[in-house]
């Protein structure tokens, strides 16, 4: 425990609070005392989330989960006002460590504790899965080892039946080293089995100090849970069969809880049958008082979302695992398509006098012909395992959007109404189209596990022009003179002409290297590591025959664009890997690489900085995953400004030089328009009445058909004016 920072409140719903417990992305775990003298443990959310009522919503089904799952082996919920002004919960304070924290400390636990931990889990399991809630979450940091044998704790992203879905901020949903296979493939539909394999998953690191499937980033993890064996070394043999049945691919081929407590009960007592690394006994069941150690409170938070740049080797072999890694926890779950017209109907919007200023001044916003606010659903029920596992979304040409959706690979859609056009593709991607350029349009295809190709298809028609296969693990992407890619057998750079004839080819080298095109030109960008990020990165010059080694950049590096045809890049304060989906990676200076020469120059950032980096126009937009918006000039580093939004799970900017402002959308449909020199706010409006059944797993995005916003949130594309939101249809 901690004690209280300046701005802590003293006490709260009644409770005199004592200290800090925790802190997380969406909010703080105090220790609070009763006016009886009873402990308890308040969670008080975050002030930037008070005001967001899909947060709320997520927080009184966290309240309504613990509450009905509360039971000796769990934390019961005490007291609660989810409709305060800053939302808090009370659950019974539980002295004691985490089972990370225990085995961190002390090392693997010994069989006897094996067998306790196990009934306990077993037995917390059974209640809430009696309650009609899967926990989803089952991982150390979220077991306290206490007195009276563990607890469970955080219900954050648990799913009650009947409820809402709307589980948790961001991209993964739960923590990959404990998660199923069916939960990192279809996040929302998972049964009590899950949580079964998150209990053999536990009870291996309780016996050896390591997850079965841990491995050097989340995604190479989440890999591993999906396709891989589990590892269990050192696990005693007495408890293989029990964990063996736990860690079962099929949910419906592992035991029920039952079986496993009975299996448990009949493990031996003693440490005899241990394996040599868990014959120590451990002083976890001693309690903790406040202020000797930090308590873990796993509730402190809900799950929240990284920035993936994907993962793969130097091998051609796992190079082609690649693909299948790229934003697991918010892989696809395929809906139906109804392809229904919609009018664009917002709630209740709120326009700063500077916005209203704005609109007095600037001119008349320049429309798609015919154009009038839209909203269509992108979806198409479609049954089978999705090939891909990016979010979907449109990209324009003219008054023409080219998306990709639920259930299909690619639609045009009229951006002036919202009709669709044609559609192609039936296998379920969820990834957006390469791009388009000079009537065509650029997408992917995956036949089988084995295939994938790069397409194109004639823009006005969708009529196939040409197809070619390239690298099951690599992007392809439009660079000034034709289509770059990797070949599919990932020995080679290949450059494509709009007629699909070979340009030219480029050698590979024998590690990580993907194609990247940053300027217009085309660049490779390789690691000797076994994923991008794992060792210095080195830029590479493409061109015909040849892989010109250009400058060398620090491990973890993000590649960001170009600036004045040099390429930009930022430079992380720390490349070490943390586990934790709410993690941000700070970064701490810009690098410009001069092509001709090599040369870096590293412009230091004057402190910094977190959240998902984009360059846009010569300044650099950091958007954290809680609203916050920094801005940094390209040129100088220098920082512009720093708007905190309130508005959680913002997409990237688009900015309309015209208007001087910078959109945003979130996940909900939600918009937001602020002035792109200051930051201050000119209008938001509400979260669509129903963006689709995919909304908490695909990221949102927003862009330009001539002055007409059009976003995407969820499986639903729709537009609406740049001017604010007085112009919603009634």
């Amino acid at each position: 425990m901690t004690p209280l920072s300046t701005g802590d409140p003293e006490s709260i719903g009644g409770y005199t609070l004592l200290g800090r417990l925790g802190t997380g992305g969406m909010g703080v775990v105090y220790l609070g005392v009763s006016a009886s003298g009873r402990e308890v443990a308040v969670k008080l959310v975050h002030e930037a989330y008070a005001q967001e009522e899909e947060f709320r919503t997520r927080f009184r089904q966290e309240i309504a989960a613990a509450r009905r799952v509360s039971g000796a082996f769990t934390a019961p919920v005490v007291d609660a006002d989810p409709d305060a002004e800053r939302p808090w919960m009370a659950t019974l304070y539980v002295p004691g460590l985490s089972l990370a924290e225990v085995v961190r400390r002390d090392g693997p636990l010994s069989m006897r504790e094996l067998r306790a931990l196990g009934l306990g889990l077993a037995e917390a399991l059974r209640d809430t899965h009696r309650a009609g809630v899967v926990h989803r979450d089952l991982k150390p940091g979220n077991v306290l080892m206490t007195e009276d044998g563990p607890r469970v704790i955080d219900f954050g992203i648990s799913r009650a039946s009947g409820n809402q879905r709307l589980t948790t901020t961001g991209q993964m949903i739960g923590t990959p080293p404990f998660m199923s296979p069916e939960q990192l493939a279809s996040p929302r539909d998972v049964t009590p089995a899950s949580d079964v394999f998150s209990l053999g998953s536990l009870l291996v690191f309780a016996a050896v100090g390591m997850g079965p499937f841990d491995a050097d980033s989340p995604y190479i993890t989440g890999y591993q849970v999906v396709f891989g064996t589990p590892d269990l070394d050192g696990v005693p043999e007495a408890l293989l069969e029990i964990v063996e049945g736990c860690l079962d691919k099929d949910p419906a081929a592992r035991p029920e809880l039952a079986e496993v407590h009975r299996m448990l009960r009949a493990l031996p007592e003693s440490d005899t049958t241990g394996s040599p690394r868990t014959q120590s006994a451990h002083p976890w069941v001693l309690p903790v008082p406040p202020g000797a150690a930090t308590t873990s409170r796993g509730s402190a938070t809900g799950t929240g979302a990284g920035t993936a740049t994907g993962a793969g080797s130097g091998t051609g072999t796992r190079r082609r695992t690649r693909r299948l890694l790229i934003g697991l926890g918010a892989v696809l779950a395929v809906a139906g398509l109804a392809v229904g017209l919609g009018v664009f109907v917002s709630g209740p919007a709120t326009t700063t006098a500077s916005g209203t200023a704005a609109r007095a001044t600037a001119r008349a916003a320049a429309l798609p012909a015919g154009w009038r606010p839209w909203q269509r659903h992108l979806r198409y029920d479609t049954k089978g395992v999705p090939l891909d596992y990016d979010s979907p979304g449109c990209v324009p040409e003219g008054t023409a959007l080219f998306c990709g959706g639920s259930g299909f690979t690619v639609a045009r859609v009229d951006a002036a109404s919202g009709r669709t056009v044609w559609r192609t593709g039936t296998r379920p991607q969820g990834a957006p189209p390469i791009g388009v350029r000079g009537g065509l349009v650029y997408m992917y295809e995956d036949p089988d596990d084995s295939i994938r190709r790069v397409v194109a298809l004639d823009a006005a028609t969708g009529h196939r022009r040409w197809q070619r296969d390239i690298s099951k693990s690599e992007e392809a992407m439009l660079y000034d003179g034709g289509l770059l890619t990797l070949s599919s057998s990932d020995s080679s750079f290949v450059a494509y002409g709009p007629s699909g004839k070979e340009l030219w080819r480029a050698p590979s080298l024998d590690e990580y290297c993907t194609p990247s095109a940053l300027g217009g030109a085309p660049y490779a960008l390789c690691s000797k590591g076994n994923e991008p990020g794992q060792a210095p990165v080195e830029l590479m010059k493409l061109g015909p025959g040849s892989l010109t080694e250009t400058a060398t950049l620090p491990e973890k590096a993000m590649a960001l664009g170009a600036v004045g045809g040099q390429p930009l890049f930022l430079a992380p304060q720390t490349a070490k890997e943390v586990y934790d989906g709410a993690y941000e990676r700070p970064y701490n200076a810009l690098l410009r690489v001069a092509p001709e020469t090599g040369q870096v120059t590293r412009i230091p950032l004057a402190r910094p900085l977190t959240g998902a980096p984009t360059l846009v126009g010569g300044v650099v937009y950091f958007v954290r995953s809680d609203g916050l918006v920094t801005t940094v000039s390209a040129d100088s580093g220098r920082e512009l400004w720093q708007k905190v939004t309130d508005v959680e799970s913002l997409s990237e900017p688009a900015v309309s030089a015209t208007y001087r402002r910078v959109y945003f959308a979130n996940r909900f449909g939600r918009l937001l328009a602020l002035d792109s020199r200051t930051g201050a706010e000119a209008w938001r409006t509400s979260a669509l009445d129903d963006p689709g059944v995919e909304a908490q797993n695909y990221s949102p995005h927003v862009l330009f058909v001539k002055d007409a916003i059009v976003a995407m949130a969820g499986d639903t594309v729709f537009s609406r004016r740049p001017d604010g939101p007085a112009d919603r249809p009634g």
